[in-house]
């Protein structure tokens, strides 16, 4: 057994540099010597988007959620479709995602100012802090080091929890990634922030079933507002809701409107109907500061998800090297 220990060892011991290479240490100071201005350039660019177009803050934060969820925080929704290749942003359920532009500014500016130094996956989990603060919700340190994937398919975003999937699903879609029911239900809150067209809950004001033809969970009063703005025959493609009452601003008031439901999507009200998730709705609907200080954590494992050092710094980020 000796010669065999001793001729494992090296390989055990490679096996080990390579794990330590290829998992990235996420930290919040960086940037510090390489960058220092990353955080401010960033911020800036957001502020001025978010002040000529308001929609720019619950697209940004969707964006980062949709990033993470496919292959990691790797910035792979900013990559452009190919000839050969159809990439994540022209995915179905990616197809609503908006202002690419945002992140594009800010690596332009970047790439002036620290060539070649702060990943666009860096950019998108920054932006997303931004836009969470900017909105009236809780500012956190953002980890940072992430590096760009060099793979994007359209194929992969059916991996992305859709409206109407169920508790049970919605669970199983989120431990996929490492995140528990809590973060779930937490996350689930982002949608404090937006509006969502008809098409993602028309489903749900008419022929909703056998005996129902509205969704039963869905308040009645609300329930005929939604059937005017969205018609049976709607030919109003742009038409749609704002996800909660206070859509710009970044508060608990999503989880108010599920206790009183008045959740937009199926997948949101189904949170109050379960009761593995229905206490955590009550006690953020409760308690504005818990929601926040557990959105910040959870925010920050969603920012974990997927993050390796086997990538690159895109320097254009809707190209690879």
């Amino acid at each position: 057994m000796a010669p065999y220990s001793k001729n494992l060892f090296p390989f055990i011991f490679l096996f080990l540099t390579l794990s330590s290479i290829l998992k990235a240490e996420l930290d919040a100071n960086y940037y510090d010597k390489t960058c220092p201005q990353v955080e401010k350039i960033i911020s800036d660019t957001v502020l001025s988007a978010s002040t000529f177009d308001p929609k720019v803050p619950a697209r940004i934060l969707r964006m980062f959620f949709h990033d993470c969820f496919i292959r990691g925080c790797d910035a792979s929704i900013l990559l452009d479709s190919t000839s050969t290749n159809l990439a994540e942003k022209d995915g179905p359920p990616n197809l609503s995602v908006h202002s690419f532009y945002v992140i594009d500014e800010a690596k332009t500016k970047l790439e002036k100012t620290c060539p070649h130094t702060v990943s666009c996956a860096d950019i998108i989990a920054i932006a997303a802090r931004d836009v969470v603060a900017l909105s009236g919700g809780p500012h956190w340190n953002v980890l940072k080091g992430r590096k760009d994937g060099r793979v994007s398919k359209a194929s992969e975003t059916v991996n992305l929890p859709a409206p109407t999937l169920n508790v049970t699903q919605l669970i199983q879609s989120f431990a996929k990634r490492g995140l528990g029911v809590k973060d779930m239900v937490t996350l689930s809150g982002g949608h404090t922030l937006g509006f969502s067209h008809c098409s993602s809950f028309k489903a749900r004001l008419h022929d909703f079933s056998f005996l129902h033809d509205i969704d039963p969970s869905l308040n009645t009063q609300f329930a005929f507002d939604l059937r005017k703005t969205c018609p049976k025959a709607n030919t109003n493609f742009s038409a749609g809701h704002f996800l909660d009452s206070t859509a710009s601003v970044f508060d608990n008031d999503y989880y108010r409107q599920l206790l009183a439901g008045k959740g937009l999507f199926s997948s949101d009200q189904s949170l109050v109907g379960d009761h593995r998730t229905r206490w955590i709705v009550e006690a953020f609907a409760k308690d504005q500061t818990l929601f926040f200080k557990e959105f910040v954590a959870s925010m920050l494992k969603l920012g974990n998800v997927g993050v390796s050092q086997n990538g690159e710094v895109r320097l254009n980020c809707k190209f690879v090297n």
